[in-house]
């Protein structure tokens, strides 16, 4: 259960560090082309991208310490075995 938790993690920060920049680079072509904008537009989206990368980042790092301080908090689980029935 671990290893599925890590790999969502792990999922869920690769997605939150590159889709921003591929988003606003594709709405910076986008309105290039559609719209004859100029290629500033292209810089701009290029920029929110990274700003929006970099605080995905910030973000999902924020969320793992968080996690990772609640479990120790917690301790370890107190599982019940076969013979703790009642």
């Amino acid at each position: 259960m671990k290893n599925v938790t890590l790999l969502v993690w792990l999922t869920q920060l690769g997605l939150s560090v590159a889709l921003p920049p591929a988003g606003f680079i594709f709405l910076a072509v986008w309105l290039r082309d559609s719209c004859g904008w100029g290629g500033w537009v292209l810089w701009v989206g290029i920029i929110l991208g990274i700003v929006g990368a970099a605080d995905g980042l910030k973000t999902s790092l924020k969320a793992m310490e968080r996690m990772s301080r609640d479990k120790k908090k917690d301790g370890p689980s107190q599982a019940a075995s076969f013979n703790d029935h009642d």
